[in-house]
């Protein structure tokens, strides 16, 4: 799994359950962000990330919910009798899924079950009467009430039924955001006047944030689109002004720009149109009522200032419209002073009691043509002759919703609202947040928001709802003046890299681990999406270590590379390690091959190339060892002086002891950075067990994976001196007893073992029988629990004892020492 999709999944525990929030790709601006950021801690920028938990604006969450609110009554089908219909209550929704309980249950929640609402067959109430279906309780319940037409009548009144186009038609299973079509029509409130509305058409919702044109205008008049999320007060279903009384005019800065007849012809074309599409009441039934204020003309108070978003200015109540909105107008002594006002409401996010400034650490902007060095609210307001507004007037003013300095999210530029940018909080005062947007020039790249703005977004809600986000702005390095050359661009970037599941994995890696990745791995630039492709083939391997240090060693002269530390983790130790990555992506081919060469995989394990059926390898047929002895370690059969081949009778020469190698990895010199490796007791073992393996097992594993069954059994030849047994003779105290003349008979000779039969053909009891006869008894248990044959027993290696039957390092490599003897004696019998 990416990086970031790990901890976006972190940082959103209540929405994993969406499918929009699923990434399946790191987004654009991460990887820019690290590029122009190289010296940022990434633990700090980790726990940054792990924090954004808090950043879930509501608005976000909201747009999130199903149309189907829990408590709605519709009719579903009896499975339990055909074409029959009883009415059910929405208990909990998910997605498109619905658990219901029928109606009779009460509290009983034994009979609950989810549907799907796009294929269950859901109908509103009242549509079997006016279908002529039949209403019938299930059978469990049946006798439970004597007169059920009286039941549902009092399970009825009163009750919400489940609407009819959410169940039925184009609109059926969708989302209440999602209901919002491109052409809906909706009511906006102007922003200078409460009273004043005029229909606005939508011409792009993306996630709930709307694009809407105001009625009569035409593409050429785009610059005046308005961008509000559909949960904004200031929208309203198309007739509500109507219905409230309330005029209908268009803009007052946009009257200009059509005759008064072609205003009223776009109102009488958007009425028409809204009626053509209309949109369902369920699109604002999350929209807030506001409360009343308690505000008075000449009151004073703070306020952030809607023209300077960096500014916190005072402000007057110079208008009280209604019981629910008001007008504040900016603070401006000056000679030529200009009147600056906005209608708010007791919700309104920017408005901020007297003296939140300076209990808060934050500078408050003096009034345009004030007299006085420092600005003093007592004696401001005594001069004034005015009164400050009650701190009662005002909404939580402390309520932060956990924001906290240097977390990221996505946020509206207030200078161009069709943009939406990378934004880090730089600041945190009570409900307010001061944001430096990325890639927005100064000074327009700082504002300040509220916790609750509709214009803050989690990480990674563009990317979700397929919209452009702005990257950060990349440093500029400014370079002395050159000869222009021609030469070929470098492509720093690259397409997808595969996972091809189904391809040899090798000794090194996990199969199952292995099958759990995604399929690919990019695009993006070439040193990230072959850094994530490393992490993720490192954590799939069996020991991350050995993976780690194989890598390491990997490198090639003509390669463009990249230095990056890449980290494994196993049994609770970190071990690091620096890794050369190409750059080029000429380059990745070449480097994804040596890469599973060096892992003793099929070199299509990942590869730019998708295998779909075959592999061009044939790995499936061919033995494991043409990549575990040819392509991993290019050893070579050892042969008798002269080049002959050895003949039949002929045992191959011992291979020299090595010594044991160190399981650390030594700095390089022409490296500047220190390796970090600190490996565990068993990670050293497992090295000192495979440097002291005889080189035969390559040979052995060879004849094992072409499933030599039917090799000849050879005599022993006669003269040697051999001391014959049989396992009969161990099988004490309650350890398995093969049936009588089925004993299988071993022979040793000068210590090593001499087998009568090829292991190949042994059965599960004839392994249980083997062990039973060695000191490992006590684990012939685990042989007859796994099915383990000869065939198997053949390919156990001590990374797979240790895998696969959870042993400690100690009876492993007792045990593998039992194995060993059997694969020497199936090499020297059997193999040729």
């Amino acid at each position: 799994m990416p990086l970031f999709q790990q901890l976006c999944r972190l940082a959103f525990p209540s929405l994993q359950s969406q499918a929009r929030l699923f990434w399946s790709a790191v987004p654009r601006w991460w990887n820019e962000l690290i590029e122009s950021h190289q010296n940022w801690d990434f633990t700090t920028l980790l726990t940054a990330l792990s924090d954004l938990s808090c950043l879930r604006p509501s608005q976000v969450e909201i747009s999130l919910q199903s149309s189907f609110q829990p408590g709605m009554k519709l009719e579903v089908a009896n499975k339990s009798s055909p074409d029959t219909y009883w009415v059910a209550t929405i208990i909990t929704t998910c997605g498109q899924l619905l658990l219901l309980r029928f109606s009779g249950y009460g509290e009983d929640r034994k009979a609950d079950f989810w549907c799907d609402i796009m294929t269950a067959e859901l109908h509103p109430v009242g549509w079997c009467t006016q279908n002529n279906k039949t209403l019938m309780p299930p059978e469990a319940i049946k006798e439970k009430y004597s007169d059920w037409t009286d039941f549902l009548v009092q399970d009825l009144t009163g009750s919400r039924t489940a609407p009819a186009n959410l169940l039925e038609g184009p609109l059926r299973g969708k989302n209440t955001v999602d209901l919002i079509v491109e052409g809906s029509v909706l009511e906006l409130q102007d922003v200078s006047d409460p009273f004043l509305y005029w229909p606005v058409r939508v011409i792009q919702n993306v996630g709930g944030r709307l694009r809407l044109r105001y009625a009569g205008l035409s593409e050429a008049h785009q610059a005046q689109d308005t961008w509000l999320f559909y949960l904004d007060v200031r929208l309203q279903p198309l007739g509500w002004a109507t219905d409230n009384r309330l005029t209908l005019e268009p803009p007052t800065e946009l009257r200009s720009l059509q005759s008064a007849s072609d205003w009223l012809q776009a109102l009488e074309d958007a009425q028409l149109n809204g009626q053509k599409i209309p949109l369902p009441l369920e699109v604002f039934k999350d929209h807030v009522d506001l409360p009343k204020h308690s505000f008075k003309m000449g009151m004073k108070l703070e306020m952030v200032s809607p023209w300077e978003e960096l500014k916190i200015c005072p402000v007057s109540v110079t208008k009280v419209y209604n019981e629910v909105h008001f007008q504040v107008t900016l603070d401006d002594l000056s000679v030529d002073a200009k009147s600056r006002s906005v209608v708010c409401h007791a919700n309104s996010p920017a408005i901020l009691p007297v003296q939140w400034c300076l209990k808060n650490g934050v500078s408050l902007e003096r009034p345009r043509g004030y007299e006085g060095q420092d600005f003093d609210w007592a004696d401001y307001l005594k001069q004034s002759g005015t009164e400050a507004a009650p701190d009662a007037c005002f909404p939580d003013a402390w309520q932060s919703r956990g924001f906290a300095k240097d977390m990221w999210l996505e946020a509206v530029n207030p200078h161009r609202p069709v943009e939406v940018c990378v934004a880090q909080i730089t600041q945190v005062r009570g409900r307010l947040l001061w944001l430096r947007l990325e890639g927005v020039a100064k000074p327009l790249s700082e504002c300040i928001v509220d916790v609750e703005s509709m214009d803050i977004f989690p990480v990674g809600w563009c990317e979700a709802n397929t919209y452009p986000l702005t990257p950060p702005l990349k440093p500029v390095c400014m370079c002395q003046k050159k000869i222009a050359v021609v030469q070929p661009e470098k492509q720093y970037c690259c397409s997808k890299i595969f996972v091809n599941h189904r391809c040899f994995s090798g000794p090194y890696l996990n199969k199952g681990r292995i099958a759990e990745l995604p399929q690919a791995v990019g695009p993006g630039k070439c040193t990230l999406v072959l850094k994530e492709l490393l992490s993720m083939l490192i954590n799939a391997a069996y020991k991350p270590g050995r993976v780690l240090k194989e890598l390491q060693e990997l490198e090639d002269q003509s390669w463009d590379c990249q230095e990056e530390t890449l980290k494994a983790k196993y049994k609770g130790k970190t071990y690091r390690s620096t890794i050369r990555i190409v750059r080029l992506a000429d380059q990745i081919p070449d480097f994804c091959r040596k890469v599973c060469v060096k892992l003793q995989c099929c070199p299509n394990l990942f590869s730019p190339v998708l295998v779909i059926d075959k592999c061009p390898e044939n790995c499936s047929v061919q033995t494991k060892t043409k990549y575990t002895y040819y392509y991993g370690k290019k050893r070579k059969l050892s042969k008798p002086m002269g080049g002959e081949e050895a003949t039949e009778g002929e045992l191959p020469k011992p291979t020299r002891r090595r010594k044991k190698r160190k399981a650390i990895f030594v700095q390089k010199k022409r490296r500047s950075s220190a390796v970090d490796y600190t490996p565990d007791s068993d990670e050293g073992e497992e090295d000192e067990d495979l440097a002291l393996r005889p080189r035969r097992a390559a040979t052995l594993r060879r004849a094992v994976s072409m499933g030599n069954a039917t090799a000849p059994s050879q005599e022993a030849p006669e003269g040697r001196r051999r001391s014959t047994r049989s396992l009969s003779a161990f099988n004490q105290n309650n350890k398995y007893q093969p049936p009588k003349g089925q004993e299988m008979q071993v022979e040793e000779e000068e210590g090593q073992l001499v087998l009568d039969r090829n292991p190949l053909e042994w059965t599960v009891d004839e392994v249980v029988q083997f062990i039973n006869s060695t000191d490992c008894a006590s684990l012939a248990n685990i042989f007859q629990e796994q099915d383990i044959d000869g065939q198997a027993l053949l390919l156990l290696t001590l990374p797979t004892v240790q895998e696969c039957m959870d042993l400690k390092l100690g009876p492993a490599i007792k045990l593998c020492h039992q194995i060993e003897r059997v694969k020497v004696a199936f090499y020297r019998q059997y193999a040729n």
